[in-house]
């Protein structure tokens, strides 16, 4: 017989006869040494072609029990419940990652096998639901298809996978610009900015470029501030520039305003809690972060800015966030202007004149009066032209 690799059936069935007729060779033979490489020939070709499957986990479970004797109620510390084992084995519920875990570890059963895939390594758990505000994550719809929290937990380290999934391993540099004490839950702030990509990845917008964006931009931007209902129109003007734009309220634990990163898309993303729902709050902290987008953020980059404005935030040592402050400021109100018509009477600016004074560029008078709260240090002035409670509103009843 020719030896040659196995390369069809008809080759298989005719190395099949032949190996029937050499089963009797005496070792050591020419014929007993043809039999040894036609049964690897053999074996190559029904590895390649006759997979066996993978046996099932359920099946495996039960002859492990089989095995060691176990009874249902000796599954409870893998499974977690005497009704979960019997749902499992069942086939009422399926097996959740921390149950496979636990039965590889346990009971030695195959994790390959537990997980149905044959190149599957074991894995030690990486997300664990009491690390975040998992229950606020699932009453935020952070889970698509998942409302229910006991249901969400018992699946809780797929579902963190899934949502953190976005990022593609990448490895983001969290920047984060806070004035106030409060502690920063970085688990939480990570889920808030992995469901923020999520959504954005969900726009495809057209690429973006730094080059196109002129002062035409900011000046229509900031136009949007006169209307009553025109922070509703910014979503659209970034979007036409290739800006994602995406709000969403804080988890427990953040306590930020705003936030710039470059998207999975390679778009930037500009992203806003309305933690504080005022207009000047808002307009301040959207072109805050267009500064961070403008001047410290190139496509590629893995930085991700995180900012907090509360009274104060403005005065900072933060080389960047100066530059960012400066962008906004600079775009806000121009420095001409200020310098000339604000600054030399700040403390003896009236209500008529902020009034008179935002009429006259073209914006909301919040933003004149925020502006002026923030360089006097006065947080009581003009409080009532703040533009409180007037934006979150706007925002839930677009949705």
């Amino acid at each position: 017989m020719n030896i040659k690799i196995i390369r069809d059936e008809e080759e298989y069935e005719a190395a099949l006869l032949e190996v029937e007729k050499l089963m009797a060779a005496s070792p050591g033979t020419p014929e007993a040494d043809l039999l040894e490489v036609l049964s690897v020939l053999i074996e190559h070709y029904e590895q390649e072609n006759f997979p066996v499957e993978m046996p099932d986990p359920i099946e495996a479970i039960k002859f492990r029990m089989e095995q060691m004797s176990l009874k249902q109620k000796d599954l409870v510390p893998f499974i977690g419940s005497a009704s979960k084992v019997s749902d499992i084995l069942n086939r009422r519920r399926t097996l959740s990652l921390s149950m496979i875990r636990e039965l590889h570890k346990g009971l030695g059963i195959p994790y390959s096998v537990l997980i149905q895939d044959s190149l599957a390594t074991f894995q030690e758990q990486k997300y664990r639901a009491e690390d975040f505000p998992f229950r606020e994550m699932v009453q935020a719809e952070y889970f698509s298809n998942v409302s229910d929290v006991r249901k969400a937990r018992l699946f809780a380290e797929e579902l963190l996978s899934d949502l953190f999934s976005v990022f593609n391993s990448r490895e983001l540099e969290f920047v984060i610009y806070k004035h106030g004490n409060q502690q920063i839950n970085l688990n939480a702030l990570n889920a808030w900015l992995a469901r923020v990509a999520t959504i954005a990845r969900q726009n495809q917008l057209c690429e973006f470029h730094y080059d196109k964006v002129g002062l035409d931009f900011f000046t229509e931007l900031l136009r949007f501030s006169q209307y009553q209902k025109g922070v509703l129109l910014v979503k659209e003007h970034l979007n036409r520039r290739g800006i994602h734009f995406v709000i969403l309220p804080t988890l427990s634990g953040t306590h930020i305003d705003g936030a710039s990163f470059i998207g999975p898309d390679n778009n930037p993303v500009v992203a806003m809690t309305l933690r504080q729902d005022r207009q000047d709050n808002f307009w301040f902290t959207l072109f805050h972060e267009l500064g961070h987008i403008f001047l410290h953020l190139i496509q590629g980059s893995e930085r991700v800015f995180f900012d907090e404005f509360d009274h104060g935030a403005h005065e900072t040592t933060n080389l960047l966030e100066k530059q960012a402050n400066q962008f906004a400021f600079d775009h806000l109100v121009p420095r001409h202007f200020w310098e000339e018509q604000c600054l030399p009477k700040l403390n003896d600016l009236s209500k008529e004149d902020i009034q008179i004074f935002a009429s006259q560029l073209g914006m909301s008078p919040a933003i004149l009066a925020g502006q002026v709260q923030q360089a006097s240090g006065n947080y009581q002035k003009f409080s009532d032209l703040l533009g409180h409670h007037q934006i979150r509103e706007q925002f839930t009843e677009h949705k």
